[in-house]
């Protein structure tokens, strides 16, 4: 072994060069009787740095998912043997158990489906159409396990250099919501088509889902998590348990316990170096303003004392503002006949009565919506009021969908 070992390199060039036979259509029991001889064992974390390494090689992230399945066969046997040994409480632990759950879930779909392609009308399938609406609800809420994984979890892995196996995932994720989206179309069409039809084609598609999910949590549980248990640190996962929490759980997910997660603190924002440093993030002076003038809207803010302090200069301002206006209290911005409504809104904010009042009109050719919100601090103390007014004519036209550029 070592022999073929000193010929062929290191552990991970010997397994990239494994799967890179694999994926040009070499026999997989050829290649795994290999993999036994010369390695052995791998770690999860092995795996997903060969699939970056190959990745960065060239070789396609869809061809990385397509053959996934493959070259996983050849590992199982190693990768059974990886036990994941997450608390309850534990985002791990709770994202395993959403696919335990998911899964059980897909499984029935398909066997109620069954039942439904020997039925002999719908009257006699009432439990079962109402499982099936069921089980529908909970498939739409299972969407916040993979924006969990999408938003929390997978960025977290990439500050520690796992980059390539979450975009892989996230193929994936892609992959089930279309799968499921086919499911609830053939659901919603339930009335248009036989009881045995409807069965035979929910069937089809629940099959397609049962496969797809399997291989997937598979891939998630075996590979994903060990990798990020063994490269995420403990007070790490502290932070991604408090923003599970904070983005929420499926309706059907077990109860997690609540431990003990500091709240980060959040500090008044500090400018350091050019940079104003806030509770999330950090935007340079020039980029903070250049922000707000590429917003789609124009924005004037008065502070508490209801003086005009500021207003963004966007390509297309709507109402003509000057810097002349800057200081100047905003009741004086106003025709005098509609200084009492100025007055109303900013007395409801400041007494915290209303968190918005809007207005919209035609003026120039244009539809303007004109939203004034309350500006709080984080403990709800009153700094000012946001005018906010956007010409949405052309909001107004859109009609169905657009999803490329």
């Amino acid at each position: 072994m070592s022999e073929l070992l000193g010929k062929k390199g290191n552990k991970k060039e010997v397994l990239k060069d494994l799967i890179k036979r694999l994926h040009k259509g070499e026999d997989p029991e050829k290649i795994k009787k290999e993999f036994k001889e010369i390695l052995g064992d791998v770690t999860p974390v092995d795996v997903s740095q060969i699939e970056s390494e190959l990745i960065k090689e060239g070789m396609p992230r869809e061809e990385i998912q397509k053959l996934c399945d493959v070259h996983l066969s050849v590992l199982r046997e190693s990768l059974e043997k990886e036990d994941i040994l997450a608390p309850e409480g534990h985002p791990i632990h709770t994202l395993m158990k959403e696919h335990e759950i998911v899964l059980k879930f897909a499984n029935e779909m398909k066997d109620v489906a069954k039942v439904l392609m020997e039925a002999k009308d719908y009257e006699f399938v009432n439990e079962e159409i109402s499982h099936i609406e069921h089980i529908k609800e909970h498939f739409q809420e299972s969407e916040s396990h993979y924006q969990r994984e999408e938003n929390v979890l997978f960025p977290f892995l990439e500050k520690h250099g796992v980059t390539e196996p979450p975009a892989v995932m996230w193929i994936e994720h892609n992959k089930i919501r279309d799968l499921k989206k086919k499911l609830y179309k053939i659901v919603d069409m339930h009335d248009d088509m036989s009881v045995q039809d409807f069965g035979k084609h929910l069937r089809e598609a629940s099959i397609e889902l049962v496969e797809m999910l399997s291989g997937h949590f598979y891939k998630e549980n075996k590979i994903l998590f060990p990798t990020a248990l063994r490269v995420i640190e403990e007070n790490e996962w502290k932070e991604i348990r408090r923003q599970f929490d904070e983005l929420g759980y499926c309706c059907f997910t077990p109860e997690v316990p609540e431990i003990a997660v500091e709240e980060p603190e959040v500090s008044e924002a500090e400018i350091k170096e050019g940079k104003v440093t806030f509770a999330i993030g950090e935007l340079s002076i020039k980029e903070i303003e250049a922000i707000f003038n590429t917003l789609p809207v124009d924005i004037t803010f008065i502070d508490k004392d209801d003086t005009v302090q500021y207003f963004s200069q966007s390509k297309e301002r709507i109402f003509v503002r000057t810097k002349a206006v800057i200081g100047r209290k905003v009741q004086q911005c106003h025709p005098e006949k509609s200084i009492h409504i100025v007055n109303k809104i900013l007395e409801d904010f400041k007494n915290h009565r209303k968190d918005m009042a809007e207005f919209w009109i035609n003026y120039q050719g244009k539809y303007v919506y004109i939203r004034y919100f309350p500006v709080r601090d984080k403990d709800g103390n009153y700094l000012g009021c946001l005018e906010v007014t956007q010409d949405v004519s052309d909001i107004q036209k859109i009609k169905g969908e657009k999803r490329l550029l």
